[in-house]
């Protein structure tokens, strides 16, 4: 009996390390000698630049833009010739910019921040219509209430100059108030529309991307 015993003791120990074996192989797997080695998370350009490399050009350059129809294709086609980034829709973003920016800056006199955003013509009438007002003794107000339109009127080249008219359509209110605080012109309850076409310009063939704002004129005071 005792050898009985014996027996199945040593098959059910054998069973045991059989299962024991299947459940390690199951768990861990094995290894034949052709396994390669576990690849990092990420691995840098040199070791493999090929499908590591990202192209930093590829992930900058914006899709396409279509080339305006009518008046304003030929001289965008013509900008894009000498300035291959240049993208009307992004151009006027900024122009809208400048234009809350210029507005600001003229109605608190403010030269310094005029100046970069201003060609020497311009910049010299707006100094001129500031000093007017400061030996006045008149302080203008102006609260741009919303802009409703900005829209290009004119794309063209001037030689190696990239121009473009845009022309704005706004809701200010404008007051001029003398040193007391009294309102000589204007009226700070009445919004009133207003309409500029403004001329900015950019040498293509510098490296400063800025334009400056070069001409200015009003429609209204032209049809008065």
């Amino acid at each position: 009996m005792t050898d009985g015993f014996q027996a199945i003791d040593i098959v059910f120990f054998a069973l045991v390390a059989v299962f024991l074996v299947l459940r390690l192989r199951n768990v861990l797997g094995r290894r034949t000698g052709t396994e390669r080695e576990p690849q990092r998370e990420w691995k840098s350009a040199a070791e493999s630049p090929q499908d590591n490399v990202i192209d930093l050009a590829s992930v900058r350059k914006p899709p396409a833009e279509p080339v305006p129809e009518g008046p304003l294709a030929a001289g965008t086609l013509a900008i894009r010739s000498a300035d291959p980034g240049f993208s009307l829709d992004g151009f006027l973003l900024g122009a809208r910019s400048a234009f809350e920016m210029i507005l600001e800056a003229f109605a608190a006199g403010d030269k310094q921040s005029l100046r970069p955003l201003l060609a020497d013509a311009v910049f010299q009438s707006f100094c001129a219509a500031i000093d007017a007002r400061d030996r006045a003794g008149e302080r203008l107000s102006t609260e741009l209430m919303g802009i409703r339109k900005v829209e290009p009127i004119e794309v063209r080249m001037d030689g190696s100059f990239a121009v473009v008219t845009v022309r704005f359509v706004s809701e200010q209110v404008n007051v001029v108030k003398d040193l007391d605080g009294k309102v000589v012109d204007g009226d700070p309850t009445r919004v009133v529309d207003v309409t500029d076409e403004w001329t900015f310009r950019r040498d293509t063939r510098s490296p400063d991307p800025n334009w400056q704002l070069s001409a200015t004129r009003s429609p209204e005071d032209e049809a008065r």
